[in-house]
């Protein structure tokens, strides 16, 4: 089986068992793939922690899920140094927190202070924990699924943006189709039927094997492969400078953005566009395949204006204001 096919029936499993959030799985896999983090913003119930959490089952790798609340500190998540006695000796000791694993869900990060928030996104950027002088690197499989919800906002704190940019991706995830609500009954009604009766599955049947991470970085390194023409390349830096410079476009994005998007937005499209390609078979991007990940790698690096936001103008509007005006190729 090939890189290629081993993701799609990982991806395939996961919508089994997560339904009617087939493009939430679809981000959460480009994320892991692109070597990148996620921001998944939605309400309580749509399955945010259950994704993740079907990936580390059929994934071959480890999860941390980490509450956030406002009392957690920052060794709370990166650990700290412990004094150990042994021999009539004493020593510090590293003790490695939960940020020191393959996945890490940081459920509802905007309820816990900046300093905590900070921690994790320095761990995010850079791969490594600095404690006591000491640098610790985390495992070469690692990404952070960081939660959002959008109602409740009083007693939180919001990521600042220059924060949020060090996400690859902010994925919005909504209601599940009508046709997909029934199934979820069924599905959690069985999945209780079977906890039960004491488990249903065998143990070490087909259905538990597990993907393993080098099928990860072979995939990786295909992705890596795959070509972008100078035209696609060239239309990523448009999109990108469309934002930068709203007022060669038209007078409404001008109105509408304060600031733009930062080089690592162009990086996102690129990486993003180009596992988006992957995932469907092409070894080469083409600009529909930027225009589909557009949005989810934009919308937390623009910066709306007060204009914008007394007009109730949201950052996709403005997205699909950019992808409409500028020219492809």
């Amino acid at each position: 089986m090939t890189s290629r096919e081993s993701i799609l029936q990982l991806q395939k499993r996961i919508s089994e068992t997560v339904l009617g959030q087939e493009a939430m799985i679809e981000r959460l896999l480009i994320g892991l793939l692109a070597n990148g983090n996620l921001l998944v913003e939605g309400l309580p119930g749509l399955a945010k922690t259950r994704a993740i959490k079907k990936l580390s089952k059929f994934l071959d790798a480890g999860l941390s899920r980490i509450q956030f609340t406002p009392d957690l500190l920052p060794s709370d998540i990166t650990g700290s140094e412990v004094y150990y006695t042994a021999d009539g000796k004493g020593e510090f000791q590293f003790q490695p927190g939960p940020v020191f694993n393959n996945l890490i869900l940081a459920d509802e990060i905007n309820r816990a202070p900046a300093k905590v928030q900070a921690a994790l996104l320095e761990a995010m950027e850079e791969r490594t924990v600095t404690v006591g002088g000491k640098t610790h690197v985390l495992p070469k499989l690692f990404l952070v699924m960081a939660t959002q919800n959008p109602i409740e906002q009083e007693g939180t704190y919001p990521l600042p943006e220059a924060q949020m940019d060090r996400f690859l991706m902010h994925v919005y995830v909504t209601y599940p189709e009508e046709k997909s609500e029934r199934d979820i009954m069924l599905l959690v009604r069985g999945e209780e039927a079977d906890d039960a009766a004491g488990g249903a599955a065998a143990v070490g049947s087909a259905s538990d094997a597990r993907v393993a991470q080098e099928v990860i970085f072979a995939a990786r390194s295909e992705i890596h492969a795959t070509h972008v023409a100078p035209a696609v390349e060239q239309y990523i830096v448009a999109l990108i400078e469309a934002t930068r410079y709203p007022e060669r476009y038209d007078k409404d994005l001008r109105k509408w953005i304060q600031y733009g998007a930062s080089p690592r937005g162009t990086i996102g499209l690129d990486k993003c566009s180009r596992v988006y390609a992957w995932l469907r078979g092409r070894d080469y991007v083409r600009p529909d395949d930027v225009q589909a990940i557009a949005h989810d790698v934009l919308r937390h690096r623009l910066l709306l204006s007060y204009d914008a936001q007394a007009e109730g103008v949201k950052a996709d509007r403005v997205i699909d204001k950019v992808v409409e005006l500028v020219a492809v190729g």
